[in-house]
């Protein structure tokens, strides 16, 4: 199994879309996909909408 892990500084917004879009990209395939940050904050909730338009939905992900 391969495992990914997107890093950032809040893990707030660009991170958490990353994350979502491989999980989604990668759903068949063998691989987790985590993200994490150095100061993690609230998860922007324009993040939350602009994937869910695109059919992705990270609503309940948390920053870590």
């Amino acid at each position: 199994m391969k495992k990914v892990l997107i890093l950032c500084t809040g893990n707030s917004c660009r991170s958490q879309m990353a994350e979502g879009w491989l999980k989604h990209f990668t759903s068949t395939e063998n691989v987790e996909v985590y993200s994490a940050g150095t100061k993690p904050e609230v998860v922007n909730p324009y993040a939350v909408k602009v994937m869910s338009i695109e059919g992705i939905d990270i609503s309940s992900n948390k920053s870590n």
